[in-house]
């Protein structure tokens, strides 16, 4: 007489979770790589003045963007602002870089050709207050000039 034996129940075997966290690194990776950083396009686009002496900026580290429309208005990265703002906003943009882009700095303001020069000097003596002295404007090149497409 032949016995046939039962075997015990098997249990489910166990899921190996070793290869998990080099799976999640590849996948976070890949979504650094691919990802843009979002920078805050102005509300209202100035139509910028033109000008002849104009250079890109060497360093695009640590650069900094005010926006001056027509009407006065001045945007800090996506909200409409008062120009007192500017000096806690500088702050906070210092704040998050890395120490080289600190001390290189640059702040960009990008006037409209009829924005009121006296908010343009307001938001200049903030940025004194706020001791950015690295200060530029961004320009578009004179006609008939050498032709490039770049915002300078």
């Amino acid at each position: 007489m032949i016995r046939i034996r039962r075997h015990a129940r098997r249990s489910v075997p166990t899921l190996n979770t070793a290869s998990l966290p080099d799976l999640i690194f590849t996948v976070l990776f890949f979504f650094m790589i691919v990802t843009h950083m979002r920078k805050s396009p102005p509300i209202t686009p100035p139509t910028l003045p033109e000008g002849t002496e104009l250079s890109l900026p060497t360093h695009k580290g640590g650069i900094v963007y005010i926006y001056i429309n027509k009407d006065g208005q001045v945007q800090l990265g996506d909200k409409i602002c008062r120009p007192t703002d500017v000096v806690r906003y500088i702050e906070n943009e210092r704040r998050h870089m890395a120490s080289d882009d600190q001390e290189a700095m640059t702040v960009v303001i990008k006037a409209d050709r009829q924005a009121p020069m006296g908010v343009i000097t307001e938001v200049k003596q903030q940025l004194r207050r706020a001791e950015a002295y690295n200060v530029s404007y961004s320009a578009t090149p004179v006609k008939g000039a050498a032709q490039t497409n770049k915002t300078y």
